[in-house]
């Protein structure tokens, strides 16, 4: 297991040096700056600031440098606005990771409750009605699902608040992040319910007279969760960071709204902070999500 651990480690540090590689030189190579949108400053001016921050080098050079300062756990300031982006990455995070938290939690849990019913009740009216409504909620794009909820729920009926940071109301985000996961995970669950409660063992223990809830849920639900983890690893780190649409829709100020600012505003190193972030959640949640294989089947070998 410590092998396996340390292995997956090593190559984490690896894929995230890759990705961040990727990212740096793809962003250089678009046209233009982060300081050329800036109508009232002179060629001397933005020659003067490129200089200030280093954006004169080669971008080779630039680069290695940038991978310097993050071993030592600096991530550099915003070219925008001028502040640490640990600082905003800690502020705008601690919003996003509240909000995908609840969103995940109650897409995990919902999930497979509906995908359990709707196997133990393949054909009859709960499986049909389930399948229909998360049918319906995975075809939905979350941009409009989430406009949809904004417009009845708060506008039109008034029965939720605008989101405020002195008041915030985390209902409809959570609802409009935590639909699409939920929808998945309980066609998920529903397929391998159905895959197991067909196997021999299952046969044999009710064979046997052991209790029914026994058999769902010892038995059942435990080697259906397999299909379940892989997806809830990659979902889990994807939803903390927030979701750049529903963020913006509810103009709730998480990290997702500033990463699609700082891409507006072509900050580099917040546009890399941000990336490499997202990127170590996803390594971890991942590596995570395989350790928990085997705490849910020990028949699985880790090599």
């Amino acid at each position: 297991m410590l092998k396996y651990v340390v292995k997956r480690v090593l190559l984490a540090v690896v894929t995230v040096l890759i990705i961040a590689a990727i990212t740096f030189f793809s962003m250089n190579a678009i046209p233009g700056g982060p300081f050329s949108k800036e109508k009232a400053t002179s060629p001397a001016v933005q020659a003067m600031l490129e200089k200030r921050f280093g954006l004169d080098k080669p971008v080779p050079e630039q680069f290695v440098n940038y991978l310097g300062n993050l071993l030592r756990g600096d991530f550099g300031i915003s070219l925008k606005t001028g502040r640490e982006i640990t600082t905003i990455i800690g502020e705008s995070f601690s919003i996003s990771a509240k909000l995908g938290g609840m969103a995940a939690i109650i897409a995990v849990i919902v999930g497979l409750i509906l995908g359990s019913i709707a196997a133990l009740c393949r054909g009859r009216w709960p499986d049909r009605l389930i399948i229909f409504m998360t049918t319906l909620f995975v075809s939905i794009p979350s941009f409009i699902l989430a406009t949809i909820l904004l417009l009845v729920f708060c506008l039109t009926l008034q029965w939720v608040g605008v989101w405020s940071p002195t008041n915030p109301n985390y209902v409809l985000p959570v609802i409009a992040l935590a639909l699409y996961p939920m929808s998945y995970i309980t066609r998920l669950t529903k397929t391998s319910m159905l895959d197991v409660l067909g196997q021999d063992y299952i046969r044999t223990a009710r064979a046997k007279g052991v209790r029914e809830s026994l058999v769902i849920f010892k038995h059942a639900l435990r080697n259906a969760l397999i299909p379940v983890i892989t997806y809830v690893g990659p979902m889990t780190a994807y939803i903390l960071t927030g979701s750049m649409v529903v963020e913006k829709v509810f103009t709730i100020g998480g990290l997702g709204t500033e990463f699609v600012g700082a891409i507006n505003n072509q900050d580099y190193p917040m546009i890399m902070a941000t990336t490499i972030f997202l990127a170590t959640l996803m390594v971890i949640a991942t590596l995570v999500s395989d350790l928990v294989y085997k705490a849910v089947d020990p028949r699985i070998k880790l090599d």
